[in-house]
């Protein structure tokens, strides 16, 4: 270790500002956002190419996120919902629906994709460096108060400020147990049907990657069976993209309909693997062979069948199958990152903040599938549709933190909250692939006039709003966030029941699919409130909350079912009227009321607004809106045909029922 530090003392550093390990989806998308805002930044790929991941799995070679091609709308945003292999950017001809007709492509289209991405951006990728060591080096000038120093195979050392790991979970997931030399590896396994034909199979393991294998060999097996320490869980039941997807289960239609093959519950380290004279392989459990010989051969050592003729698994097998999963690849980090494994099922993860920051290093931050502790089973941040947001979720905090740029933002009068929310809901991608994650902030500034709103942050650092986008928020805001119900997910879920939906506003609460929910804060939400926030609850008991109901079409555009609920919920948070008037209404106000609604007040009263058309007018007589002398005072007695007279004659015309009324309003101000 002393030479180790010596060599890193005296070496010559090749410095960036910002590093990434990893040319995968999230390294390149990470890259890009870099990119676009001019930043010192450099990708180490270990690779000759990028996505070398995707070079190799899936094994057989179907991935399972989705490339749905057409929806019916024309709205890049919202066809992002439904576009799981796309990364961001600003070129329209790197969407993956160009590279792949398959609704379930090739992952050979996959790498093909990446490297287009990589190269038609220009992104600065340095391929063929795999980075084997990281080590900090403290320094008060630096960032974060300390270097990031890399070293290659080639011993060619790097040093950053800010370190972004896009690595992914590589490293094979292996559980020991006696007999565990006799079993292949999904990595190494055999991908051609005919090597299985006539064989007994056990897998170990499953996930998609267990099941994809047992597809594979379905058709030529004498049976499969399956044995795993958890139940199987269903996508469909869980609503979490990374359970058993249908595509791959097969296997549950021939167990469940009785053609041989099976489901087994069974903790994988009690297991034990004996091979017999002809090759075959048994398997008992491990306290079998406690104090045993294992050597002096089969004959000698007691089978749970030699006690229980009906043991499941008491048929031998001719191949075992790992198909257990990846861990993240926590050998590279020297302990001074104090890089630690996650706990329980969250330990092939690194431990990570909400931020996606390391908890013990800052200027750490871990992207990606890799990053999928903070939503693990929870949402898609494991996965391209869902870290591609997160990237750029983390990317914003980073341009706050180091270069002084605000999160974006939009600031709009608060006459248009209801309309903003509604778009939102509507078409934003990163909010419906992240539910549960990331969220929209509705901000309001004095008075409540006017509000700004910032798109997708990340809502476990919700107390930490001004400090992580610097932004103010002392009035108050609304937070726009999507939902499953409650109790509606789960693995013993039976998720098709009858009346499963709800469809009317008023027990919108009750709504089980995916729909918006919007908590309203009188002021921003401290870091105790966070923690003691209620179990599943993604946030803390808000002031007062409202679910927009569900929707069989996710279309929440119905005027009474969504729009009109919801601006009654946001009216009474703020105590004003968000209705929006035609200009008599207004000036009828101006006489009859103390306070103006706000839509008055910031348009009519200022003469902005839009002008009228007779479609417009005739609609609002129709209605009641308008009385209907309005018709004939602007549209005279001049025949419906008269719309092809010149277009400055048509609004003098349309104009002249106002002109009367501003008049009026500069007496009464005079």
């Amino acid at each position: 270790l002393g030479l180790a530090l010596c060599m890193v003392s005296s070496a010559t550093f090749v410095y960036h500002d910002y590093c990434i390990i990893g040319a995968g989806p999230s390294g390149l998308q990470a890259a890009y956002f870099l990119q676009q805002a001019n930043r010192d930044y450099i990708v180490f790929e270990r690779s000759h190419a990028p996505g070398s991941f995707f070079a190799l799995y899936p094994r057989h070679r179907k991935l399972i996120s989705i490339n749905k091609r057409y929806t019916g709308k024309s709205n890049s945003e919202f066809n992002l919902r439904h576009d799981w292999n796309s990364l961001l950017s600003h070129d329209r001809r790197l969407l993956f629906k160009h590279y792949s007709h398959d609704f379930f492509p090739d992952a050979d289209t996959m790498v093909h994709y990446l490297e287009d991405f990589a190269s038609l951006l220009k992104l600065q990728v340095q391929y063929n460096t795999a980075v084997i060591h990281v080590t900090l080096e403290e320094n008060k000038q630096a960032w974060n108060g300390h270097y990031f120093l890399l070293t290659d195979q080639d011993r060619q050392n790097y040093k950053c400020s800010s370190l972004l790991v896009a690595t992914g979970t590589w490293v094979p997931n292996v559980v020991n147990f006696p007999g565990s030399e006799y079993v292949e590896g999904y990595e190494t396994v055999s991908i051609n049907p005919e090597d299985f034909a006539g064989q007994t199979v056990l897998i170990l393991g499953r996930g998609n990657s267990a099941f994809e294998t047992a597809e594979n060999i379905l058709g030529v097996t004498n049976f499969i069976h399956m044995v795993s320490r958890s139940r199987v869980r269903l996508s469909w039941a869980t609503h979490y993209v990374g359970d058993l997807r249908a595509i791959n289960n097969g296997l549950l239609d021939t167990y469940q309909l009785k053609s041989l093959d099976g489901l087994l519950e069974g903790d994988l380290e009690d297991l034990a693997i004996v091979k017999d004279k002809k090759g075959k392989l048994h398997i008992t459990l491990r306290f079998y062979l406690e104090d045993r010989n294992t050597t002096a051969g089969i004959d000698s050592i007691t089978l749970p069948q030699d006690e229980l003729d009906n043991f499941a698994t008491r048929a031998p097998y001719d191949r075992v199958i790992r198909c257990l999963g990846w861990n993240f690849d926590f050998s590279i980090y020297n302990r001074s990152l104090k890089m630690m494994p996650g706990k329980g099922y969250k330990k092939k993860y690194p431990q990570i903040n909400p931020n996606y920051e390391s908890r013990s290093t800052r200027g750490l931050f871990v992207l990606g599938t890799a990053s999928h502790s903070v939503d693990f089973r929870k949402s898609a941040g494991g996965f391209i549709h869902g870290f591609r947001y997160t990237t750029r979720a983390v990317h914003r905090l980073l341009e706050n933190r180091h270069h002084g740029v605000p999160w974006p933002s939009t600031v709009y009068p608060i006459t248009q909250l209801t309309n903003s929310i509604i778009k939102r809901v509507n078409e934003a991608s990163g909010l419906y692939q992240m539910f549960s994650v990331l969220a929209d902030q509705f901000v309001l500034r004095e008075n409540t006039t006017a509000f700004e709103y910032l798109e997708e942050y990340p809502v476990g650092v919700l107390a930490e709003l001004e400090m992580q986008t610097g932004r103010k928020a002392p009035n108050g805001m609304f937070v726009v966030i999507m939902e499953y119900g409650r109790n509606f997910s789960g693995d013993d879920k039976d998720v098709f029941y009858y009346n499963r939906a709800v469809g009317e506003a008023q027990h919108a609460w009750q709504s089980n699919f995916l729909h918006p929910v919007i908590y309203y804060y009188r002021r921003l939400p401290t870091e105790r409130e966070m923690k003691l926030r209620p179990p599943d609850w993604p946030l803390p008991r808000p002031d007062a909350i409202h679910h927009i109901v569900e929707d069989f079409l996710t279309d929440w555009t119905a005027p009474n079912a969504h729009i009109l609920p919801l601006r009654r919920f946001l009216e009474n948070c703020l105590s004003t009227d968000l209705r929006n008037f035609f200009a008599e209404s207004c000036f009828l106000f101006t006489f009859t009321r103390q306070k103006l609604p706000p839509f008055c007040r910031q348009g009519y009263t200022r003469m902005q607004g839009l002008l009228g058309s007779e479609r417009l007018l005739r609609h609002a007589a129709e209605a009641g809106l308008l009385e209907d002398y309005t018709l004939t005072d602007v549209l005279g007695d001049r025949p419906r045909g008269s719309h092809r007279e010149p277009q400055d004659q048509l609004l003098r015309d349309h104009v002249i029922s106002v002109r009367p009324l501003q008049h009026l309003v500069n007496a009464k101000d005079e």
